[in-house]
């Protein structure tokens, strides 16, 4: 990313050096450096800028002056350079033409191995150095790093016809010429001068037209806009990830002649905007029109990414374009090579190994000096053969080069490819919007198993980007309003699944409720309970929310449909009428404008919450039906659903806007009876202190909010109190092994491990009679039933009157602590809630305020501070109508994925543009942040210093009194705290701390720098971004790893991104199984790889000793280039293919298995010594075995090569044995064949040398294998006994590591073994699983069912045979003919038959009988489809 600083030490926008930007929130934590290290950087960066055509710019002097001319056709030009302004054209591709040749050979040759080899290439292309060729290394290695660069062009090629898609878009720009301007002012020419013009043509100074839902191509000024008021409603989800629509509007000066296409070609004026900036909330501009100057704000200004909503169309000029909108401003413009984190220990490795070659080489080159003095000077026929100390020295480390394997990189590149063939999973499949699972690169994969850090937007990803309103609270009542869940449960979704299908072997799993006697029964008890421990902690419910519910017994819960009910069944109680004025405020106070679209009443909004509110107010009877300027018509149904509709004409006298700052919006009307009542809504904070009855609502809040505190406090020692109990047990209890001996053990210990977490956050020891109990949730309850098909029952509606106190309805204490406690709760299930207030108004009263608010708002000094002011007047004394609470309804699975990828040991960060409230709902919803977490809020215009507050909660965290931190900041402090080195300090050391973080009202660049943030600073994390919309891609980009959702912001994010699937619940399945398998998969390749490599060698260095070091090989040339091509690399490759430790329903059941990724628990520089002590172990072994039973000995033929084959087949046969047998938990038929196709293919190789090796001078080959040593039997022996002494030895270590040091995969892979434990287990992931399961069971049941036809039409064609024999039969001895049987019940009983057939002959009539019992059976059958019937 360009770090280009601003040619000012000011922040005022407009003032920069060059065409990136500072970020501002970048930079964190910098070290000081001295003046020699500060001059190289300064001398790389110059080199970076010139590869990457980065040059400073200087600001302007007075901003960025652009004259209204649209029949100009000369380009403007950008004072700051002298040219044109850049073009609109977008890259989101990480190379182009002129960088992706140097930074690729950079990328690959910071792989040590890759310099290495480089190295080594240039020795051996040195005359006289080489005994092994002279481009036996160069010629590979190029080969593989022109096969990486070109996989890695093609990926980013993919990625530039992402953004050629986008460049190409077309848009409307009006392009008239002067001729025509000239000659005529015929409005049709002029309206021809609207053209299309594709995105990428779009220039500073055009004039665009956008219609109704189409995007902004590029950053505009607002000129005019065909919406009610000059209103132009943008969506911004892409830039910030706010739902609501921001309401622009162009200044009345400009608008007025904009509006004619005629004036608007013939309009005079000059717009100065400032400097392209980050800066997405503030904008400072002017504009000068018929010499008047009008100020330019945020107001008036769209941003590229932007949608047009609810508004005909809108015109604009053109101000920034290209690389310079605000989008792309802050999104990452040279975006990182991503490499895994392993190549960082695999390049220490790589070190390690280049000193053993060179330790290695030295060695032996001084053991030759020492033969040569000894033995060479001495013998007559070695005169003059001596060799200088440096060719001796080169040659022995080329020849022990190999030792770091260059089919390291080349067979991984295989492996990789395949790891992500088996990525493309039907479980990440999304049916609805048929997207797959999709991967944009293959470098990383190992990474998705060692996350650590998980950055997620909320809009899109964690959202579905729909509200639905949920509850309501009138007069003391709760009310639930669940239609939509009542419709989802009558579609029906398919049954859940919970085990996958098997084949029978043996013995069948019987169902928990079958248990055939009385014996049996004690047993199964024990088993149910562990079963019901087990499906507690790994099944379908939240274990940190069970004290959500204060009993096993479903409470019961009113729903809005039991209120209209009552309503109609108490017409005139003081409830009922307290409640229908409730309906009525939620269908008028709103600025939703109604349309009808196929005889049905939709709605346009300014944000989703008001169209939820106003679609509720629908449902329940109250239908806005039209809306002018200052009237609302509303539709009831006071005489029934099939009675006559009332329509009733509402005069909207004033609507005072929602602000952040007054927290309210509220609408005054006229009623048809003439009296006037303003309506009002906002948050309860807010609306409590306007209340009539404050000092009583007051009080009623407080004692509520001290309840709820108590309760609060309770929970957290509770929870504190287990884990503390839960660490000192792990202390105390020594980890022993889990062998098949011990399995009752196994499973008691499993039992106890599942309690101890299923306890986690389970609170219900709490006294559920206690005045602290956490409320019932039965709305969750509800939620969480209908997911698995059981939607919960409807309540009698006898049952209503119990629950509605009219008594109640008449006392407002009593009502107002009803009413906060059900915000209360309703905040606890992550809702967002609205207080409702009301307010009949005198005639005199009102008309005194209108004057006053009419001076306010057209005051042309501080009008929103007095129009605030006004509005305070009006707004007091309010009756309390009720409180409603608004779902953000997640995407499907979100709290379950959240929950277990914390389990996981993953730390969440949810980034937001949203504001603070909101994502502490989501937050709440979404089980980021639980009932009983401790929040710090970071605020800048707090009243403790920001300093204060984050060293009390580092400190409190620390002293482990908290026991689950979130952390809360907002955009504004993120910027005040970058600015402060002190602070930023502490505020780093508290994020890494704390659980969870959210940051709200976020910038694209500042997501961006929090990534970076935690990836450079937090040693070994990695870091992973998920988003969806175009502010998202920066981040995605900046993360470790980056997941695009393609969902409803775009394919923006998608497009960035090295993974895409289009839900977040796919998330879980992506990273605990994929991740984890792919992590396992690539740490085997790579130790086995570098084992086998020292297993080879090492005899190659131990022969040495008998040839006088003097480098001969031990084995035969041809042979020994094929050892990695041929005879070694599938075992290799099927291992880091294939291999699966344990079953994807072990892994999605216990996350807690994933942290084996993030801690480098299979993958370490210990685990890497061993596997090279092992491998010296072996060689040694395999050496002198060899050497002692079959080379001293007089055999047939104990020569070089002779040995050297044993050896080598030895070598081939450990490598397959150990990495396919042994390592690989998972054998298949692959693994086999891999067995198969290795050890054959050496032997086939032999064969063939055997009979056409021509040159025998170095080696005696022909005929080797078929006519010499292959024909001695003691050859074979030590065969035999050198790979049976070198497997024992492999197992005696696994058994011992398993015995002392037992590990957690040690643990399930036994666990696993049983097919009761296997099967809970696949209960508890049945939710990620069922896709798959789905499909196999159909294609299963299909097959089934076709079977089943098959059978039936072979018993009826066998019965139409047998009829047709004893009718032949009969005609032979000329007695009556036998007709077919008839499904009668003689012939069901088979005592049908008028000639007394022999007993055979009934039961065969028998058959028939049945068989045409169940011939009606095939017609069923195959109307069903299954398969094609052949007769």
């Amino acid at each position: 990313m360009q770090n280009i600083e601003y040619s000012d030490s000011s922040t005022t926008k407009g003032s920069r050096k060059g065409k990136g930007f500072i970020n501002t929130c970048a930079g964190a934590f910098k070290p000081r450096t001295n003046p020699i290290t500060r001059t190289i950087n300064g001398v790389i960066d110059d080199i970076k800028k010139r590869i990457e055509k980065h040059y400073e710019i200087p600001p302007t002097k007075n901003g960025r002056i652009i004259p209204f001319c649209p029949h100009e056709t000369d380009t403007l030009v950008d004072e700051r350079t002298g040219l044109p302004y850049i073009n609109n054209t977008v890259r989101s591709s990480r190379y182009t033409a002129w960088n992706f040749l140097p930074k690729q050979l950079a990328f690959q040759f910071s792989k040590l191995a890759n310099f290495f080899f480089l190295c080594i290439s240039i020795l051996q292309m040195i005359p006289t150095l080489s005994t092994t060729g002279s481009y036996t290394t160069i010629v590979p290695l190029l080969f593989f790093i022109t096969l990486s660069i070109s996989r890695e062009g093609y990926d980013d090629f993919r990625r530039y016809q992402g953004d050629k898609l986008e460049n190409k878009r077309v848009t409307t720009v009006f392009r008239p010429d002067k001729k025509t301007l000239e000659s005529t002012t015929d409005t049709d020419m002029l309206e021809d001068s609207w053209v299309d013009c594709q995105w990428q043509d779009v220039r500073v100074g055009d004039v665009v037209r956008i219609e109704r839902d189409e995007q902004i191509p590029a950053d505009l000024v607002i000129l005019h806009s065909d919406g009610l008021g000059g209103n132009a409603y943008i969506e911004t989800m892409a830039l910030d990830g706010e739902t609501n629509l921001k309401t622009k509007q162009a200044l009345p000066s400009v608008s007025k002649p904009c509006g004619h296409v005629e004036s608007l070609a013939t309009l005079e004026a000059e717009f100065v905007v400032e400097d392209p900036n980050l800066d997405l909330y503030n904008f400072e501009g002017k504009v000068t029109i018929g010499g008047e100057t009008v100020p330019l704000s945020n107001g008036q200004i769209v941003y590229r990414g932007s949608i047009l909503r609810n508004t005909p169309n809108m015109i604009g000029l053109v101000i920034f374009t290209g690389e310079e909108t605000k989008i792309r401003m802050n999104s990452n413009k040279n975006p990182r090579t991503k490499a895994p984190t392993m190549q960082t220990l695999v390049n220490k490795i790589v070190v390690f190994t280049v000193f053993l070659v060179l330790f290695l080489s030295a060695f032996m080159t001084v053991a030759y000096q020492i033969w040569q003095r000894n033995v060479e000077k001495g013998s007559w026929y070695l005169a003059d053969g001596g060799v200088g100390d440096f060719q001796v020295f080169a040659s022995f480390i080329i020849m022990f080069n190999t030792l770091i394997p260059l089919s390291l990189y080349i067979s991984l590149e295989i492996v990789k490819v395949g790891q992500i063939v088996f990525m493309n999973d039907i479980d990440m499949y999304h049916e609805e919007s048929d997207t797959p699972f999709e991967a944009r690169t293959s470098t990383i994969n190992e990474e998705c198993g060692q996350v650590s850090y998980l950055f997620s937007d909320k809009t899109g990803t964690l959202t579905d980007n729909t509200m639905e309103f949920r509850k309501l609270s009138i007069a003391g009542v709760a009310w639930l309003h669940d239609l939509d869940i009542k419709r989802a449960g009558m579609n029906g979704d398919r049954p859940l699944i919970k085990h996958k299908r098997r084949k029978k072997k043996g013995h069948s799993y019987k169902p928990r409720e079958s248990h055939g006697d009385a014996a049996s029964a004690q047993k199964s008890k024990n088993k149910q309970f562990l079963e019901h421990r087990l499906s507690m902690h790994l099944g379908y419910s939240d274990p940190h929310n069970k004290g959500n519910v204060q009993s096993s017994i479903p409470q019961p819960e009113l729903s809005t449909v039991d209120l209209i009910q009552y309503l109609k069944d108490h017409p005139h109680t003081f409830f009922s009428r307290k409640a229908r004025f409730m309906l009525l405020s939620l269908a008028l106070c709103n600025t939703c404008l109604p349309e009808e679209k196929n005889g049905d009443i939709t709605y346009q909004a300014a944000s989703p919450d008001e169209l939820a509110l106003v679609t509720a107010a629908k449902d329940l009877g109250y239908m806005v039906v039209d809306r002018q300027i200052d009237t609302i018509t509303v539709k009831t149904f006071p005489n029934g659903d099939d009675g006559e509709p009332l329509y009733e004409e509402y005069k909207v006298l004033d609507v005072i806007e929602f602000t952040s700052a007054r927290k309210r919006m509220s609408i005054i009307i006229r009623l048809p009876n003439g009296k006037i009542c303003i309506f009002s809504k906002g948050a309860d904070s807010t609306m409590t202190e306007l209340l009539k009855l404050k000092d009583l609502a007051q009080q009623k809040a407080l004692e509520v909010e001290k309840r709820v505190n108590i309760r609060k406090s309770m929970e957290v020692q509770e929870v504190i109190r287990r884990n503390s109990m839960q660490r000192q047990s792990m202390s105390r209890t020594p980890r022993g092994s889990l062998q098949i001996s011990r399995v009752l053990p196994a499973k008691d210990e499993l039992d106890m491990w599942l309690r101890d977490k299923d306890r986690e956050g389970d609170n219900s020891s709490l006294d559920s009679d206690s005045i602290y109990s956490r409320p019932s949730m039965s709305y969750a309850a509800a939620r969480h039933s209908l997911a698995f098909g059981e939607p919960k029952l409807p309540l009698e509606r006898d049952k209503t009157d119990q629950f509605v106190d009219e008594a109640v309805a008449m006392d407002d204490g009593t009502i107002l602590e009803k009413c906060f406690t059900h915000i209360n709760e309703f905040a606890t299930e992550g809702l967002r809630t609205l207080m409702y207030g009301y307010r009949m108004l005198e005639e005199e009263e009102y008309q005194t305020w209108k004057k006053i608010y009419s001076e306010a708002t057209t005051s042309l000094v501080n009008r929103k501070e007095k129009s605030e002011r006004a509005a305070d007047l009006i707004e007091r004394n309010f009756e309390l109508a009720g409180a409603t609470a608004i779902e953000d309804k997640l995407q499907k699975g979100v709290p379950d994925a959240i929950d277990k990828l914390l389990r996981a040991g993953i730390k969440m960060w949810m980034l937001t543009g949203d504001k603070r409230e909101t994502a502490i709902n989501i937050g709440h919803s979404c089980h980021l942040i639980r009932d009983y977490s401790t929040l710090t809020i970071l605020d800048k215009d707090g009243v403790e210093p920001l300093k204060t507050v984050m060293e009390n909660g580092l400190r409190e965290i620390e002293g482990g009194n908290v026991a689950h931190s979130v952390v809360v900041v907002d955009g504004g402090t993120l910027t005040t705290i970058d600015a402060d080195e002190e602070l930023k300090a502490v505020f780093f050391s508290l994020v890494v701390t704390t659980d969870c973080v959210v940051c709200c009202r976020a910038s694209p660049s500042q997501k961006a720098s929090l990534v970076k943030k935690v990836r450079t600073k937090v040693p070994g994390s990695v870091t992973l971004a998920i988003g969806d919309g175009a502010n998202d891609c920066a981040m995605i980009q900046e993360a470790h790893i980056g997941v695009g959702i393609t969902g409803k912001e775009g394919l923006q994010a998608a497009r960035v991104s090295d993974y895409s699937f289009a839900q977040f619940r796919f998330l879980t399945k992506f990273l605990l199984v994929h991740g984890h398998w792919n992590y396992v998969r690539t740490a085997k390749y790579t130790v086995g790889t570098f084992w086998k490599e020292l297993l080879f060698y090492t005899t190659a260095a131990l022969y040495q000793r008998y040839n006088g070091y003097t480098g001969t090989s031990f084995f035969e040339s041809w042979s020994l280039s094929m050892f990695n091509t041929l005879f070694t690399s599938l075992p290799v490759i099927v291992l880091g293919t294939f291999e699966k430790d344990l079953a994807a329903s072990t892994l999605l059941a216990v996350p807690e298995l994933y942290i084996q990724g993030p801690q480098n628990r299979r993958f370490n520089f210990r685990i890497y010594v061993g596997w090279m002590v092992l491998a010296a172990i072996q060689a040694v072994c395999n050496y002198y075995i060899i050497h002692t039973i079959y080379t001293r000995n007089d055999f047939i033929d104990n020569g070089v090569f002779a040995q050297g084959v044993l050896v080598y087949t030895t070598t081939v046969v450990l490598v397959s044995a150990k990495l396919q047998m042994i390592e690989m938990h998972n054998k298949s038929v692959i693994a086999f064949a891999s067995v198969f196709l290795s050890i054959g293919g050496w032997f086939a190789w032999n064969l063939i040398f055997a009979g056409v090796y021509a040159d025998n001078t170095v080696y005696n080959v022909k005929g080797g294998l078929t006519t010499r040593f292959g024909r001695d039997l003691s050859w074979w022996t030590a065969l035999l006994l050198s790979i049976t002494v070198c497997l024992l030895i492999d197992i005696a270590f696994i058994s011992l590591r398993t015995a002392f040091f037992p590990t957690d995969i040690d643990t399930f892979q036994e666990i696993e073994q049983s097919t009761e434990f296997k099967q809970r287990l696949e209960e508890a992931a049945a939710n990620e699983l069922q896709q798959g399961w789905q499909r196999r069971k159909k294609s299963e049941d299909i097959r089934r069912e076709e079977g089943e036809v098959q059978e039936l039409l072979d018993r009826r064609m066998e019965q139409e045979n047998f009829s047709n024999m004893e009718q032949g039969r009969a005609s032979a001895a000329g007695g009556p003919s036998v007709p077919p049987p008839r499904p009668s019940m003689a012939g069901r009983s088979g005592s049908y038959n008028p000639g007394r057939p022999s007993v055979q002959a009934a039961r065969k009539s028998a058959v028939i009988g049945e068989t045409l019992e169940e011939e009606e059976d095939i017609e069923e059958i195959v109307a069903k489809r299954f398969g094609q019937i052949r007769r």
